[in-house]
């Protein structure tokens, strides 16, 4: 998955079946790569392979926390593919709800090409949706920090306050809601209750 740090947008998870015979040559983990080469491995890997895409929206990581959000993602990526696997290796070290075997591979990414293969996917989608979010939300410098807590991006929420996209119950966000929408801080909810539903949930397959 992508996006478990980021102040604001989703976390994006990734399933990918590789072909054994049209493997793309220089798949890596995807934090080695160039963001030009991992926009080159997208591609060729979604030429060649089979997988899905799910999204964890920041209202589900505001109410599960961020590691449940995440695993459900990547669960519901799986469940997204076109045909189900009788394996998954899961980047980590936490097993996902599955429904076939499943092994947790810490450090998966730089170790397992499937892994390294969705860590690519991931990546790239994630980043093109920040992007698009910057459309939808100036100032916040979503195109290029995609979220994360680089200074600039706590500058402008502290400047601009936070957007629909940043993560309610992060510490910084709930500085700047603090400042500039005093009456809408309550008491941080119990984030391992999952009951009730959450809005915005997207699983697709490319």
């Amino acid at each position: 998955e992508a996006g478990r740090g980021p102040l604001a947008g989703p976390v994006v998870a990734a399933a990918v079946i590789l072909d054994p015979k049209r493997i793309p040559k220089g798949i890596d983990d995807s934090k080695r790569l160039t963001a030009e080469r991992r926009e080159e491995l997208f591609e060729e890997i979604c030429a060649t392979a089979s997988f899905a895409v799910a999204f964890a929206s920041p209202a589900r990581i505001d109410r599960d926390n961020i590691l449940r959000a995440s695993l459900w993602a990547l669960a519901r990526s799986v469940r997204a593919l076109p045909e189900m696997p009788k394996h998954v290796f899961v980047d980590g070290r936490d097993k996902i709800d599955a429904p076939c075997d499943c092994d947790a591979v810490i450090g998966g990414d730089g170790i397992v090409m499937s892994i390294a293969a969705a860590s690519i996917i991931a990546k790239v989608t994630r980043d093109r949706l920040m992007s698009a979010l910057a459309l939808d939300c100036p100032g916040y410098g979503f195109e290029t920090h995609k979220g994360y807590a680089v200074p600039e991006h706590r500058e402008a929420l502290d400047r601009l306050g936070p957007s629909i996209h940043h993560r309610r119950f992060f510490a910084p966000v709930i500085a700047a809601r603090q400042k500039h929408f005093p009456e809408t801080v309550e008491v941080e909810p119990d984030l391992f209750t999952v009951d009730g539903e959450v809005a915005s949930e997207i699983s697709v397959t490319i």
